[in-house]
């Protein structure tokens, strides 16, 4: 086998440039690959034509944000998913953090299981959790509302507190919380004290993401929702109106910032929490 002494300062550059370029350029496409569809999205909520994908659009305009801010529909959806998301949030934060502190440091039969039942939503694909919750709404003779859309987001929501949580309490010492008992706090001054400072960050990295998730969320919500609209639903509904294609490119305008904000955040103190 030739060392890599004896090779060429040609051979060894050629090497060199060909796997920086190819490393950097796999990378490129494949950011290129996600956010294409994105930029085209935010592109044509600027074009001054109403059913025209011509590219490049013949002019640019910002007539349709007016044109949507005064549309009662769209306000009424906006609304509705951003209380949806507050609540399904509020319950993912509660719930999630009771499960892991309960299962957090636990030995117990089936342990494994109610993990797996936890994390089980998030896996399985939107329309098997939709008919699954569906079902169930049916056969408890539930009538579709507000809550049931926020039941069908929790599910889901859970999961992402969940993982924050169960993820920082293995890199909290437990002697700390042991050292706590032992000076004489109470369950609930060593959680207020102790525990609580220790998971805040994870708290919110695991709420913006749960609001992030329940605030762009259209599967599930098509089979819990009834007659009630979000704003993804919302879109889904516009597509079919071609002369509202500007109108509703503004809308998921406001859905990818509504969304990217809140993952921004998580991803900011999710870093925090690995550094």
């Amino acid at each position: 086998m030739r060392s890599r002494a004896s090779e060429s300062p040609l051979r060894r550059f050629v090497n060199w440039f060909f796997g920086w370029f190819g490393l950097r350029a796999s990378a490129g496409f494949g950011l290129l690959f996600l956010h294409f569809p994105i930029a085209i999205i935010v592109l044509y909520a600027f074009t001054i034509e109403e059913a025209s994908f011509v590219f490049p659009p013949p002019g640019l305009t910002t007539r349709w944000f007016g044109r949507l801010l005064e549309r009662n529909d769209f306000w009424e959806a906006m609304v509705l998913s951003v209380l949806v998301a507050a609540v399904a949030m509020i319950l993912a934060l509660l719930l999630g953090t009771l499960l892991a502190l309960a299962i957090y440091r636990a030995n117990f039969f089936g342990k494994g299981a109610i993990t797996l039942m936890v994390i089980l939503p998030i896996s399985l694909p939107g329309i098997v959790t939709g008919i699954a919750l569906r079902s169930a709404l049916n056969l408890t003779g539930v009538n579709f509302s507000f809550w049931t859309i926020v039941i069908g987001h929790a599910t889901f929501c859970i999961v992402t507190v969940y993982n924050n949580v169960v993820a920082r309490l293995r890199r909290t010492g437990y002697s700390q919380i042991e050292a706590s008992m032992d000076l004489g706090a109470s369950p609930l001054q060593t959680f207020r004290y102790v525990i609580l400072p220790n998971i805040a960050t994870a708290l919110l990295a695991g709420g913006m993401l749960a609001f992030a998730l329940s605030f762009d969320e259209v599967i599930v919500t098509t089979f819990t929702a009834g007659q009630q609209q979000t704003l993804p639903i919302w879109i889904l509904d516009q597509l079919i109106r071609p002369r509202d294609r500007p109108v509703t490119n503004v809308a998921a305008l406001f859905v990818i910032v509504a969304t990217f904000i809140p993952i921004l955040v998580a991803y900011r103190f999710t870093s925090e929490q690995r550094d």
